[in-house]
């Protein structure tokens, strides 16, 4: 008897996928259609021009659903979808409201939130939010592994201050901390993890509830522009892993300025 799972490797199933990585082949003129982004966060002014309409929302009081159209508690969550929208214009946008207007949240609304983004089948999940609780851990580790295994990918922002960040700690989520610059298609690759990759996130002009935009900086908007750019890259390649579009930024990363 063959031991379990040696028959995926058999020329008959397996499917070879070769990677001639650049920029032009990675995403070109690929706009993020039929690309499915729940950002989950402080909710989406779906109302914003520079967000536009959103495709489904789901406010987390708790562990309790309620699903329909919201505010954004704060203006966090509209900043996110804005930078996404940026990069993937024609990406469909979930919020999930898990945070309210002091921009925190419990981590039973993470979960629940998170699961409910899972079970509508995105392609993506931008969590530019983290918790430094470990009794949420092995939950969040759950749910992160339920993900990757389901080809949803994970892109998680490191907390702002050198601490513990759930679930950017998790090798199966694409880890994310800020860099200077304000091109939409910057990406730098850390050797070093648990960061992994780096985006433009310091002194960048975000939308904000009301029409407006401010200027902000934190790892939170970074981790937004690798969801647009992922989604850019999944509306050009559908079906890819996330392992393989870990590769993809890996091969399109700039490579950062040497210091003298």
């Amino acid at each position: 008897m063959r031991p379990a799972w040696s028959w995926q490797f058999d020329k008959e199933t397996s499917r070879e996928v070769t990677l001639p990585v650049t920029r032009d082949w990675a995403w070109g003129d690929a706009t993020g259609a039929d690309v499915k982004v729940a950002v989950i966060d402080s909710g989406v002014d779906a109302t914003h021009p520079a967000v536009g309409p959103v495709a489904g929302a789901v406010l987390v009081d708790g562990r309790e659903l309620v699903e329909g159209p919201h505010d954004d508690a704060f203006g966090h969550g509209t900043a996110c979808a804005g930078i996404i929208r940026r990069t993937a214009p024609d990406a469909e946008i979930y919020s999930v409201r898990v945070l309210g207007t002091s921009l925190s949240g419990t981590g039973n609304a993470l979960l629940t939130g998170l699961r409910w983004a899972l079970d509508q089948g995105v392609h993506v999940i931008n969590l530019s939010l983290s918790t430094k609780r470990r009794e949420y851990a092995a939950a969040l580790h759950e749910l992160a592994d339920r993900a990757y295994f389901g080809n949803t990918v994970l892109v998680a922002a490191v907390n702002n201050v050198p601490a513990v960040s759930y679930p950017a700690e998790f090798s199966s989520v694409i880890s994310v901390a800020a860099c200077p610059g304000d091109d939409p298609f910057l990406v730098r690759y850390n050797p070093s993890p648990p960061v992994e990759f780096g985006a433009p996130g310091i002194g960048v002009r975000v939308p904000w509830p009301g029409g407006g935009t401010v200027t902000a900086t934190g790892n939170s908007f970074a981790a937004a522009h690798i969801s647009g750019l992922v989604a850019r890259i999944l509306s050009k390649h559908p079906g890819l892993t996330p392992f393989q579009l870990k590769s993809i930024l890996h091969a399109v990363s700039d490579t950062p300025p040497r210091h003298a």
